[in-house]
């Protein structure tokens, strides 16, 4: 088996850049291009680490026929924490599914990174608290028990305003977290 490789080609199945893998496991760009290239070799947390990222795990890369895994569990979740903004992806391997739900986690005062126009569709529901959610031009007010669903065709943000933490189910389809 050539390792690089195989890592390559589980990342491009995620749709995944060299750079979007390294900042969801907090490494380097470089770093993985090195694993890619059998130029370096990783630690085996660090494989563990990489792998969650893209959906499989140290059995599933080695093993050429493993069954797909349908259920996830909290040891399954990949998490990314940065500025008071939580991202959970709660499918490890949905990159290569139709579509992407994570939980989002936002600290009162709190924004998240503009969004683009991409194409796509995105639905969200409100767990706990309250925020704004901007799509173009407009914002609406989305509170606890709301829903909410858009084609991505304008830049899109969620903004929490109020004092408590708002949390989200937000699905997006295609992938684009």
């Amino acid at each position: 088996m050539d390792f690089g490789i195989k890592l390559k080609q589980l990342r491009l199945q995620c749709s995944l850049t060299q750079e979007e893998l390294a900042d969801r496991c907090e490494l380097t760009k470089g770093y993985i291009s090195q694993l890619e290239n059998n130029l370096t070799s990783p630690s085996i947390a660090t494989l563990t680490d990489i792998l969650a990222v893209l959906g499989s795990d140290l059995k599933s890369f080695f093993d050429e026929d493993v069954e797909e895994k349908i259920v996830f569990d909290e040891n399954d979740f990949f998490e990314k924490e940065d500025d008071g903004e939580t991202i959970t992806w709660l499918v490890p391997n949905s990159l290569k599914n139709e579509m992407e739900p994570i939980l989002l986690t936002l600290l009162p005062g709190v924004d998240t990174t503009v969004d683009m126009p991409h194409e796509g569709e995105e639905f969200g529901y409100v767990l706990s608290g309250e925020a704004v959610l901007h799509i173009g031009k407009k914002s609406y007010t989305i509170k606890q028990g709301n829903s909410f669903y858009f084609t991505s065709n304008k830049r899109h943000y969620i903004e929490n305003k109020g004092n408590e933490t708002a949390k989200i189910l937000w699905v997006s389809s295609p992938p684009t977290f």
